[in-house]
């Protein structure tokens, strides 16, 4: 009984510290955009580097996907979700671009 409390408990334990890693790189995300301390590109940089990072975090705490183990199910999924969100982003550029060709 104890041994399934000490799981639930690491569990949960693991969930609160992916939200709290989340949070903390959503906030840092909006700060660098509301108080611009840097050039635009640096900004940008920073802001990619921060979404790199809540990818991992959100990988590792809430998909539960580790580097220690190469799985062939993991592998499959993150390379489906680079693939969607590949597509997504392209998708709006192509969009924005074409909005921005018509109103010229």
């Amino acid at each position: 009984m104890s041994e399934r409390k000490t799981g639930k408990a690491g569990e949960i334990r693991s969930y609160l510290i992916g939200y709290g890693l989340a949070l903390l790189l959503t906030c840092a995300a909006f700060a660098a955009i509301r108080w611009q301390s840097f050039a635009a590109t640096t900004t940008l940089a920073v802001l990619f580097a921060l979404a790199l990072a809540q990818v991992i975090v959100h990988f590792r705490f809430f998909l539960h996907i580790r580097l220690s183990r190469s799985s062939r199910d993991d592998l499959q999924l993150i390379l489906f979700s680079a693939l969607i969100v590949a597509l997504m982003v392209s998708g709006t550029l192509v969009i924005l671009f074409n909005l921005r060709q018509r109103m010229m």
